[in-house]
């Protein structure tokens, strides 16, 4: 409530899955984390069903940073802009109930030629709207998976110079440290 993040923990694994997830949700639960009100997750399959699995009550918000790059796959570089703008009547509308309005104009000047992207916001629309039940404020925060980009970026850093590890917990304990550090930076209060 004071606006401040923390990092929860580190799971590395070969595959992300249903089942992975799953555990990694039961594991914060059974450590302590009695209820998450809010879950903003990227396109990974299996994720948000392992929330709401483990967390009935959560709301699952779909990172609208990540619908928008996968709509723009779907368009050629001379519409992309103009695309883009199109998609940020929706996401940036007052209300669910307007965003819903500005979809259908999506829909009607695109038409065809942005079905796949029509559809791909029709199916995932329960999974998009959960940010409009919030002001301004708190809608900056809870719309995108950002914050933890951030966080997985700068671990990429760290080993992107490094050949191999001679085993998983030569990595586990390079990335340990590393986040005492990054969490120091990224720990500071979101502002307003």
């Amino acid at each position: 409530m004071a606006g401040e993040k923390e990092v929860l923990g580190l799971w590395i694994a070969q595959t992300e899955g249903a089942k992975f997830w799953l555990q990694v949700v039961t594991e914060l639960k059974n450590r302590g984390v009695q209820d998450s009100f809010i879950a903003c997750v990227d396109g990974l399959k299996g994720f948000p069903e392992a929330i709401e699995a483990v967390y009935p009550r959560a709301a699952v918000q779909l990172c609208t940073v990540h619908m928008v790059r996968h709509s723009l796959n779907y368009v050629s570089w001379k519409t992309r802009t103009e695309v883009a703008a199109d998609l940020k009547r929706i996401y940036t509308a007052s209300t669910a109930d307007e965003a819903e309005q500005q979809l259908g104009e999506f829909e009607e000047k695109w038409g065809d030629a942005c079905l796949p992207i029509s559809q791909s916001w029709r199916r995932n629309w329960p999974r998009i709207i959960p940010f409009f039940d919030y002001p301004p404020e708190i809608r900056k925060v809870i719309y995108t998976t950002n914050a933890i980009e951030s966080v997985n970026m700068s671990l990429r850093k760290i080993t992107k110079n490094r050949g191999s590890f001679p085993n998983d917990d030569a990595l586990l304990k390079l990335f340990y440290l590393a986040l005492r550090n990054i969490s120091q930076k990224w720990a500071m209060p979101i502002r307003d």
